[in-house]
């Protein structure tokens, strides 16, 4: 299928792109990678008025550290994020669920705001942004706010971005020694997750556990699922690890989507929210 017809202007600058946003109003949407947004317009569940490519912003492409982790630009690539030694050596957790981004095409062309601003149920970097609480720089007509994941994500689909802001810079923190780990189920490669799992271990010196942290994505409500777990001074066996990962498969509540029974995705999300806290836990030892 083809897109339904649309206008179509090519930003230079930030301030060109938001002003070019402003004037087109609600039915104008921002051009990055694309890989989300134009098969969307090809299937006609999308029908913006206006396109306004960002591709030529290249103040907009960068992976810096900071302090506190790193500072990214939101046109900056998947397969940047992928390959960056100042991400391995800061977040290895981020570059580990860039990896599993679709194929090889999809990781070139995509970009870490695009994603985010599409807030795909099933998307990486989503779980991921949630879990390390990320903060997400939007630039609009009144200039920058910086918003933390936790209110940045309203539902299937939805964020708090208004429709003449950008994400101009995702912030993600460091994780400072922490165990951490991405697992993803899909049906093939390259397909969106059914369900996938985000986690962090850090031990104290006695090798009990001083915080842990799971999320997860596409468990419901078109937001990811930080879990409310607190295994703080606990021994972290294999016993306390099932009974926390049959907690979160109790909890969550998967929408119905016609493909995976409501159950059996419950079931999955025990699954791979074990996987990826023995996973974290290697880590965190350096036994992996």
């Amino acid at each position: 299928m083809k897109p339904a017809p649309f206008a179509y202007a090519v930003a230079s600058s930030v301030d060109e792109a938001i002003h070019t946003l402003q004037q087109y109003g609600p039915d104008a949407r921002p051009l990055a990678g694309g890989q989300s947004l134009i098969p969307a317009m090809n299937m006609r569940l999308a029908r913006p008025a206006y396109l306004v490519d960002i591709n030529r912003v290249a103040e907009l492409r960068y992976i810096r550290e900071t302090p506190d982790g790193l500072a990214i630009g939101a046109l900056t690539r998947h397969r940047q994020v992928e390959r960056s030694e100042v991400v391995q050596r800061a977040n290895p957790l981020l570059q580990e669920a860039a990896r599993q981004i679709g194929h090889f095409q999809i990781r070139t062309r995509g970009t870490i705001g695009g994603s985010l601003a599409h807030n795909d149920p099933s998307a990486e970097y989503v779980v991921v942004a949630r879990l390390l609480e990320a903060e997400l720089v939007a630039t609009g007509p009144g200039g920058q706010r910086v918003i933390p994941a936790r209110d940045f994500f309203v539902g299937y689909l939805a964020t708090t971005l208004a429709p003449d802001e950008l994400i101009t810079e995702v912030r993600i923190p460091r994780l400072n020694g922490k165990g951490a780990a991405f697992v993803k189920l899909a049906r093939r490669h390259g397909d969106f997750a059914m369900i996938s799992a985000a986690a962090t271990m850090e031990l104290n010196p006695d090798g009990t556990i001083k915080d842990a942290r799971v999320a997860l994505g596409n468990v419901g409500g078109g937001i990811p699922y930080l879990a409310a777990i607190d295994m703080t001074g606990q021994s972290p066996t294999p016993d306390l690890l099932a009974d926390i990962a049959l907690g979160i498969a109790s909890n969550v509540q998967p929408d119905p989507d016609g493909t995976v029974d409501v159950s059996y995705k419950k079931h999955l999300a025990g699954v791979v929210a074990r996987r990826a806290m023995e996973t974290a836990l290697a880590r965190a030892k350096g036994e992996i």
